[in-house]
C-alpha cells in the first residue's frame, strides 16, 4: 500500500517527534537520581490516569483481542478484557500499602530483599526481568510487523528506529519523560482508535452481515455459555491479573502519584477505562469469522479494514502503532533502569548519584541489543509470555502475603514459591503442543503457594514475627 522509502520517513518523522518531546521535557525538568527512577509525589489523579492508560494499550491491543476472539469468542473477549483491567484495580490495595510501609521505597524487589533475603530477591529480580524483557520484545515485534502489512519494510529497520527513539528520550529523562510522553502519545492514541473503529464499522457494513455469518459458520463464539469461550477467558483473567503485579512500571507510578488518593483514583479508573477498548477491538476477531475471512487471524484486525481503508488512515496507522508501542516501551525501559539504579546502590553505596544515573542508562542500551535482535527475527514470543505468566502466578502469593502477615518469612516464600512453579510445569503445555490445560497450570501455579504458605504459617504458630517497621528504615532515598 505504501513504498518503503514514504513509510520510513514517516517512521523517523513521527518516532523523532515523539523523541523530540521527551527530551525537550527533561531538559527543563531535570532532578535527582529519585526524579529519575519515581518522581515521588509529582503527578495528579489525571496524570496518572493517563500514563497509566498510555503504559497499558501496547500495540497487542491491535492483534491479540481479536486473536482471541477468532478461537473463544466473546466470552474470552470479555474475559481478556476483564483481566487487562484487573492488575490495576488490585493494585490499590497493594500500593496504599507498600507507601504505608515504605514511604521512601521504589522498586518491589526492595520490599523483596528486606522483607525475605536475598534467596525470594534473587527469584523475584529473575522473574520481574525475565517478564519484562519478553514485554518489550513483544511490543517493537508488534510494531515491526504492522509497518511490514504496510509497506516492505524489514523488520529490523522498523525495530532499530522505534528503539532508538524510545531509548532516546527514556533514558535521558527517566520516568517524568516517560510520564510527560504518556501524556502527548494519549492525544494521538484516542482520536486515531476512535478513526479505527468507526473505519472499522463502515468495512463490516455494521453489525448485521458479521452477526449473520457468525450464526451460520461459528455460532458458538457469540455463546457466554461456551467451555471453550469460559475457560479460554479465565484463563486469560488469572494470567493477567497475577502478572500485572511484577511489572516495575506499575510500581513506579504507585509512587510517582501525588498522594494515596490520588494513587487510588488514577488506578481505579485507568484499570477501568482499559477493558472497553480492549473488548471493542476484540469484535474484530468475531467479524473476521463472521465476514468469512480466512489465514492468519493474528491479523484479523487488519484482513477486515485493510481493503476498505483510505490512503491517508493507512499513513495514520504509523502513529498509532508509534504511540501504541513507545508508550509502552518506555515504561518498561525506565521501569528496568529503576531496577538498575535501586540494585547498583546496595552493590555500590559509595557510588555518586551521577555515576549510578550513568551506569543505569548504559546497562540499559546493552540490554536491548537482545531485544533488537529478537524482535528483527519477527518470532511469537507467545510461549515465553506464558512461561512468564506461569512464573508470576507462582511467586504471586508468597510475595505479597508478607505485606500483611508478619509471620510469613523468607523461606516459606521461597519454598512454595518453587512448589507452585513446579506444580504448574506438570500441566504446562510443551513448546508447539495444545493449550489444553494452561488455566489448570496456572491455577495450580498459583493455588499450591497459598496452601503451603498458610501451612507454614500453621505449622509454626510460636514463630517470630517480622517487625513492619523495619521496611520504613531500610529503604531511604537514592539522594540521601
Amino acid at each position: 500500500m505504501l513504498t518503503s522509502s514514504t513509510t520510513i520517513f514517516w517512521l523517523l518523522f513521527f518516532s523523532g517527534g515523539f523523541a523530540l518531546a521527551g527530551v525537550l521535557y527533561a531538559r527543563r525538568d531535570r532532578g535527582g537520581l529519585e526524579d529519575y527512577i519515581v518522581a515521588r509525589g509529582s503527578q495528579s489523579t489525571s496524570a496518572t490516569i493517563l500514563t497509566l492508560l498510555a503504559s497499558g494499550l501496547g500495540a497487542w491491543i491491535l492483534f491479540a483481542p481479536a486473536q482471541a476472539a477468532t478461537w473463544g469468542g466473546l466470552a474470552a473477549v470479555i474475559g481478556y478484557a476483564l483481566g487487562a483491567m484487573s492488575p490495576r484495580l488490585l493494585m490499590i490495595p497493594l500500593g496504599r500499602r507498600m507507601r504505608e510501609l515504605i514511604p521512601q521505597g521504589h522498586t518491589l524487589t526492595e520490599f523483596v530483599i528486606v522483607r525475605y533475603g536475598r534467596s525470594m530477591y534473587g527469584l523475584t529480580l529473575l522473574i520481574m526481568l525475565f517478564y519484562m524483557f519478553i514485554a518489550l520484545t513483544a511490543e517493537i515485534t508488534a510494531i515491526a510487523k504492522l509497518v511490514a502489512l504496510l509497506a516492505p519494510v524489514p523488520l529490523w529497520v522498523t525495530a532499530g528506529i522505534v528503539m532508538g527513539a524510545t531509548l532516546l528520550y527514556t533514558s535521558y529523562g527517566g520516568i517524568r519523560a516517560s510520564i510527560f510522553t504518556d501524556k502527548v502519545q494519549m492525544l494521538v492514541i484516542m482520536p486515531l482508535l476512535a478513526w479505527l473503529v468507526w473505519l472499522g464499522w463502515q468495512a463490516v457494513g455494521g453489525i448485521q452481515p458479521a452477526l449473520v455469518g457468525l450464526q451460520v459458520s461459528a455460532p458458538q463464539l457469540l455463546s457466554l455459555s461456551d467451555p471453550t469461550g469460559i475457560k479460554a477467558g479465565l484463563t486469560f483473567f488469572v494470567a493477567i491479573l497475577l502478572t500485572g503485579l511484577f511489572h516495575q512500571g506499575n510500581w513506579q507510578r504507585v509512587y510517582a502519584a501525588h498522594d494515596t488518593r490520588a494513587m487510588h483514583r488514577g488506578f481505579l479508573l485507568g484499570g477501568i477505562l482499559v477493558a472497553p477498548v480492549i473488548f471493542i477491538m476484540g469484535l474484530f476477531g468475531l467479524a473476521f469469522v463472521g465476514l468469512g475471512h480466512r489465514g492468519d487471524s493474528s491479523v484479523a484486525l487488519f484482513a477486515v479494514i485493510m481493503p476498505h481503508i483510505p490512503i491517508w488512515f493507512a499513513v495514520s496507522l504509523i502513529p498509532l502503532g508509534l504511540a501504541l508501542v513507545m508508550s509502552t516501551a518506555d515504561t518498561v525501559i525506565s521501569a528496568v533502569s529503576s531496577l538498575i539504579a535501586v540494585d547498583a546502590r546496595r552493590l555500590l553505596p559509595q557510588a555518586s548519584t551521577r555515576s549510578l544515573m550513568a551506569l543505569s542508562r548504559w546497562l540499559i542500551f546493552m540490554l536491548a541489543i537482545p531485544v533488537l535482535i529478537a524482535a528483527a527475527q519477527g518470532y511469537s514470543v507467545l510461549y515465553l509470555f506464558l512461561l512468564a505468566d506461569l512464573l508470576c502466578c507462582a511467586a504471586a502469593f508468597p510475595v505479597f502475603f508478607g505485606l500483611f502477615n508478619a509471620r510469613h518469612d523468607g523461606l516459606s516464600a521461597v519454598v512454595s514459591t518453587v512448589c507452585g512453579l513446579i506444580a504448574g510445569l506438570t500441566l504446562f503445555p510443551a513448546p508447539g503442543a495444545r493449550l489444553e490445560y494452561l488455566l489448570e497450570s496456572f491455577l495450580l501455579a498459583a493455588l499450591v503457594p497459598l496452601v503451603i504458605s498458610l501451612m507454614g504459617i500453621w505449622l509454626r504458630r510460636a514463630g517470630s514475627h517480622f517487625d513492619f517497621a523495619r521496611l520504613g528504615v531500610a529503604i531511604q532515598s537514592l539522594d540521601d
